[in-house]
């Protein structure tokens, strides 16, 4: 039977389970990827676990996100890191060689592997063959173990492309047009596979643009296959021996089906605050900005930075602008400045910034209030920047470029010049020298020296959390809305970031975006709680501190019409129960501090009947429904993934 790339990815990983949509799966995973803001945190769960090494091919800890040094706790954080990698078997990229995923893509990224990652766009690794994942932290962990990582067989949502991308639209406004036709939510339990004619002007890293912003449609992963452009990618960073061929068989199929022909496709731009709200750059052309931004892992490619240094060259930005230059790697940074494009970007009025994330995730580069930013980023979620009520567009870097120069929302096609002529260089420098790599293995017979980890005192244990009571009982603690992202519920920013290794410290920061009051309220309960929201809940980051911080505080169900794949796993992960509304309708007989009470909830979800919910003290019934798999219910009994593996004896070889 002919099998489509995505299902060929899975059937060679595949552990347990069948390729039939929907069904339980259980995956090998080759290599792990973690930055530092999610790290920590698995190195502090991978120490818990009591495991000496990293059973993976390939584990990397990169340093790109909390770069900002302005006390003691990143610097303590990247110290920890780095001793956990060389205590563990990991590779460690520090601080200034830049954004993890096209990093790792240069360096491990091999057509064929599984990629599990601590950072919702690990998906971007698709772009060369790869099949990657974004996770919570602690699957991550897991995986380090050489755990299987389960889930539900995904939907393959097969997108043909066809024709050539018109002077002035590149490989942004491809999955802009996907977000507009897909919605954030649209592509949740599927895996987004491209294929057709119109690949073959687009490059690994015009793929990794498009792969990487696949997780703002909700998709578990986004495939590519291992063809040319691959082969002249890893011939670029000279490792063309790492090269396989890889695409679907002829005749595949799929269980959805969509084209797009990219000469139809012009200059698109996401507007305020949902990657969705997709619109052609011409209906909002003329507003004025602030501030234009170019990089991130959403655009990290040679191209994303030479095309606006050229569309600049001999001119200056606008006066009222703030042009934002972040190099994604130390290797395009050495690249531009050989090139004379930095010296071109730089003459023009850009700002330098560090190799990093940096604006993408708040952490710098904030923009002013009230006033437009135009950023290359995959997320414009409220406050995410890190200025409130931010007025944060996505979009090209031709667009950013353009606008930089004329001081407002400008369709490039506008600009009177030809669209710049760019070529990808034969050859990089090879990045992997750069990287700290794992201590090896010891001979036979070999005296270990034990390795100490790097403790400061910002990084705290994890919380030990008991199981679900036979009766939960608590209030309604807050009543969220639809599309409640990671970032509303645990804020990212220069300000929150650092303390990603102190639970108790970051949970005062829980919900801060929606409810102020929150923290407050939770510590004067001192007790358990529900939360609910609407559709979408949890979309966004992989960042597990969105379910630990609320479990910390007493959340011990939460409750929505639907929950994005990530955040749903992790509160699982953590012991908190996630519940479903029956019949959406339900969700408004449910009012912010009303007592709710669920008995025996560990026996009614073994039944697999609906669960009933008791609004108190008059006991009315609200029906609620769950998509609980039956190991997920043993880790939700045992308390949490950690509690589940202690219980198991994986440390002695159980499990």
């Amino acid at each position: 039977m002919a099998k489509n790339l995505a299902q060929k990815l899975i059937e060679s990983h595949l552990v347990s389970g069948s390729l039939e949509p929907g069904s339980p799966i259980e995956l090998k995973i080759d290599q792990t990827l973690t930055q530092d803001a999610t790290g920590t945190m698995v190195m502090l769960e991978f120490e818990a676990l009591g495991l000496p090494r990293i059973k993976t091919e390939v584990s990397a800890q990169y340093v790109d996100h909390n770069l900002l040094q302005t006390d003691f706790k990143n610097a303590d954080d990247h110290l920890f890191l780095q001793s956990a990698c060389r205590k563990f078997g990991l590779w460690f990229s520090r601080p200034g060689n830049g954004v993890s995923h096209p990093v790792h893509m240069s360096c491990f990224g091999i057509p064929g592997k599984t990629l599990l990652g601590s950072d919702s766009h690990t998906c971007a690794a698709g772009s060369m063959g790869m099949l990657a994942i974004g996770a919570g932290g602690l699957q991550v962990a897991m995986a380090m173990a050489g755990v299987p990582f389960a889930l539900k067989m995904p939907r393959v949502l097969g997108v043909t492309l066809e024709g050539e991308l018109p002077p002035w639209v590149s490989a942004k406004d491809i999955i802009l047009e996907m977000l507009r036709r897909q919605t954030v939510k649209g592509c949740v339990n599927k895996i987004v596979e491209y294929r057709g004619p119109g690949l073959e002007k687009l490059t690994a890293m015009d793929r990794h643009v498009i792969a990487n912003m696949g997780q703002e449609m909700g998709a578990t992963a986004s495939v590519f296959p291992a063809d040319d452009a691959v082969k002249s990618f890893l011939r670029q960073q000279q490792r063309e021996e790492d090269y396989v061929e890889l695409k679907a068989d002829a005749g595949a199929g799929y269980d959805e089906e969509d084209t797009i022909d990219l000469s139809a496709l012009e200059p698109l731009i996401a507007c305020p605050s949902s990657p969705d709200r997709v619109v052609p750059v011409r209906e909002v052309a003329g507003r004025p900005i602030y501030q234009s931004y170019v990089g991130s892992s959403a655009n990290p490619g040679l191209r994303d930075f030479a095309i606006p240094a050229r569309i600049v060259s001999g001119r200056r930005v606008h006066d009222s602008v703030s042009f934002d230059i972040n190099p994604t790697s130390r290797q395009l940074l050495e690249e531009i400045s050989r090139s004379g494009d930095l010296a071109a970007l730089l003459q023009a009025g850009a700002r330098l910034h560090q190799t990093g994330c940096g604006g993408c995730i708040g952490m710098g580069q904030a923009p002013a209030s009230d006033r437009i930013s135009l950023r290359t980023v995959p997320r414009n979620f409220p406050g995410r920047s890190g200025t409130a009520e931010d007025q944060v567009y996505l979009c090209s870097p031709e667009v950013a470029t353009a606008s930089a120069l004329t001081g407002k929302i400008t369709d490039p096609r506008e600009l009177d010049m030809d669209y710049p002529v760019f070529r990808e260089p034969q050859q990089l420098p090879d990045m992997r020298p750069l990287l700290q790599p794992p201590q090896g293995a010891l001979p036979e017979g070999a005296i270990a020296v034990e390795v100490e980890l790097v403790k400061g005192p910002n990084i705290q244990p994890l919380p030990d959390f008991e199981k679900l009571p036979e009766v939960l009982t608590g209030p309604l603690l807050l009543k969220a809305g639809d599309n409640v992202s990671t970032d509303e519920i645990l804020p990212a920013g220069a300000e929150i970031l650092p303390l990603r290794s102190n639970i108790p410290a970051i949970s005062r920061h829980t919900f801060s975006r929606i409810d102020e009051d929150f923290y407050q309220r939770a510590m004067d309960l001192s007790g358990d709680c529900f939360v609910v929201g609407g559709d979408n809940y949890g979309q966004g980051s992989s960042r597990e501190h969105a379910a630990i911080s609320p479990r910390y505080l007493g959340v011990r169900c939460v409750i929505a019409k639907s929950m994005a794949r990530i955040h749903r796993r992790n509160l699982i992960n953590f012991g908190v129960l996630p519940l479903l509304f029956d019949d959406p309708n339900d969700y408004d007989r449910l009012e912010q501090n009303a007592v709710l009470e669920i008995d025996a909830p560990l026996l009614q979800l073994a039944t697999g009947k609906p669960v009933t919910l008791k609004i108190m003290p008059q006991g009315e019934m609200v029906k609620l429904r769950h998509d609980l798999s039956g190991d997920e219910m043993k880790t939700l009994k045992a308390g949490g993934l950690i509690n589940e593996a202690r219980e198991k004896h994986l440390t002695k070889g159980g499990g």
